[in-house]
């Protein structure tokens, strides 16, 4: 862990405090939520709001006086990752996913709170296609990046089932099927939601693994459930295992997509 300066910016902090708050929600926000929740003067919260709307960095909705994560954060980010080796490394694999399989595909980066951002896609060139958005973030453990996720991190299955409890699905597997799924995934180096997450969408994801052994980032790919059957879904899996594998065999990690 770096070593904090030995003085450090009071406002810039409390800025970034918020940034991230508004970041982890599902929803725009009003200031007097963000002072409370965040323990702010509701004048500072405030003028910080303003200054941070001002910078792209928050938008205001003026009909219900409400803020949300901006689109300048995603300049700022995609600036920085332009510039990383790694995501360089990464988006060809996934321009050929969404190509050679007709699905959006996803490169997810941890975060420090352990949610999972959307830090780059391709999409398919088909006319009907799943949209999601850069910055999403996705709560550990849910859907197949989850599965993944509990699987290299080798969590007891009474701890999982913990975890398991908190997740929101649209259309919730039972513990047991899903702990199934998170074995095989172990096995497997990939894992797949057929329409537990979101209905009507199938999933396939694999993580890349640090140095480390990390789980660093990780490769998903996304399409409707009733075009991902059989070959289609084995071949999606398999090419995303394996394109995940060389990511992190290039950052120095394993050759598999989930460790075992």
């Amino acid at each position: 862990m770096n070593r904090p300066p030995d003085k450090l910016v009071g406002a810039l902090m409390a800025g970034l405090k918020i940034l991230r708050y508004l970041n982890q929600l599902r929803g725009p926000v009003g200031v007097s939520q963000v002072a409370r929740e965040l323990s702010l003067n509701p004048s500072t919260a405030y003028n910080l709001l303003r200054t941070l709307v001002h910078e792209r960095l928050v938008v205001f909705d003026p009909a219900g006086k409400t803020y949300a994560p901006g689109p300048g954060l995603v300049d700022l980010i995609g600036g920085g990752l332009e510039r990383s080796a790694e995501f360089r490394l990464i988006r060809p694999h996934l321009r050929r996913l969404a190509d050679d399989h007709a699905v959006t595909a996803l490169l997810w980066h941890r975060g420090e709170d352990d949610r999972m951002v959307l830090i780059d896609l391709a999409e398919t060139a088909e006319a009907v296609r799943v949209h999601m958005a850069i910055g999403q973030r996705l709560p550990p453990y849910g859907g197949s990046l989850g599965r993944c996720l509990a699987a290299h991190e080798g969590l007891s299955k009474a701890a999982l089932k913990r975890r398991f409890g908190k997740l929101r699905w649209q259309s919730a597997p039972g513990f047991e099927d899903y702990y199934r799924q998170v074995r095989q995934a172990r096995q497997d180096g990939y894992a797949v939601d057929s329409g537990n997450f979101t209905l009507g969408v199938t999933t396939v994801s694999a993580l890349v693994l640090g140095s480390a052994g990390q789980a660093v980032m990780a490769i998903s790919g996304v399409g409707f459930s009733a075009a991902l059957t059989g070959d289609a879904l084995h071949g999606l899996a398999v090419d995303i295992r394996e394109r995940a594998a060389e990511a992190s065999r290039a950052l120095g990690g394993s050759a598999l997509g989930v460790a075992s």
